[in-house]
């Protein structure tokens, strides 16, 4: 049997991870040296209070697990006879895949006739979602693990994120974006425009001076790079701006019509805290990122 696994960094809740079949690795954050690991330290995800706590000047760290923990996550499923497909966030963001690695590799020592597969999303936060939710719909109708990977070689890079945020300080602190030199330090209501490129690095692609301008740049940019877009989900996220993710819907429907299958989302706490509050993005089908 083939088991499904998944992370927190890529938006979903347990609700929708138990609807697919997700077992859910939870990827932390630190606040003043405590940390926090999402869906185990607390059940819902309280957005707007988090947030709220960044707006008031906290600046939260976010850290690798061991392999120890990745140990803990697979071995039973190896020793229940069971594979693992792993559709996980961006390698390009983090070393903690190495740990990972190391884990894997020892367990594939003790448990040699088991498979460990894993699909590098190449993304985070709905970037990572929209692929998440496609693998499971794929496990769901019952295609086969090498359809689910075949299926991944060329769809993975066909699904865009882009987003803006009104905070640089969270970008600046994290030190995860590039291209953002020109950006740092210019004058209030400047917002880099930052999608997931197919290396799985978020890059700045540009700038817009005032809301409106941003929520235009993402909807213009989902219409020039959109494929078969209502074909499959579209999905919005924010960090607690639901006023501004109810623009960018409103927009998109306005420009591309009432048939859209737009879904909403609150960015996770651990990738949130390198944008901050009031970021908005959307993710899309696309001829390329």
């Amino acid at each position: 049997m083939l088991v499904l696994f998944t992370d927190t960094d890529t938006d979903i809740t347990p609700a929708e991870a138990e609807k697919y079949g997700y077992k859910l690795i939870s990827m932390p954050y630190s606040i003043d040296g405590e940390t926090t690991y999402p869906y185990v330290d607390f059940e819902t995800f309280d957005a707007h209070a988090f947030y709220d706590r960044l707006r008031g000047g906290v600046l939260p760290n976010t850290s690798a697990i061991s392999e120890e923990q990745y140990r803990a996550y697979f071995e039973p499923v190896f020793a229940e006879g069971n594979d693992i497909l792993y559709v996980h966030f961006s390698r390009a963001m983090t070393a903690t895949f190495d740990a990972m690695d190391r884990a894997v590799e020892k367990l594939l020592t003790e448990y040699p006739e088991r498979k460990f597969h894993e699909i590098d999303t190449k993304g985070i936060t709905i970037g990572s979602l929209n692929i998440v939710l496609e693998v499971g719909d794929m496990y769901l109708a019952g295609k086969s693990v090498e359809e689910i990977l075949e299926w991944s070689k060329t769809e993975v890079d066909k699904f865009a994120v882009y987003f803006f945020a009104d905070d640089l300080r969270f970008f600046k602190h994290s030190g995860r974006v590039s291209g953002l030199a020109g950006t740092m330090g210019t004058l209030l209501g400047v917002r880099p425009i930052i999608h997931m490129d197919e290396n799985g690095k978020m890059v700045s692609v540009g700038k817009e001076k005032g809301r409106a301008k941003a929520v235009a740049r993402l909807v213009d940019t989902v219409e020039q790079l959109g494929d078969d877009v209502k074909g499959h989900r579209v999905i919005v996220a924010h960090t607690d701006s639901p006023d501004i993710a109810e623009e960018v819907i409103e927009l998109l429907k306005e420009r591309l019509g009432d048939g859209l299958r737009i879904e909403t989302f609150d960015v996770n706490p651990t990738a949130g805290s390198h944008c901050g509050p009031n970021t908005v993005g959307v993710s899309f089908h696309a001829i390329h990122r």
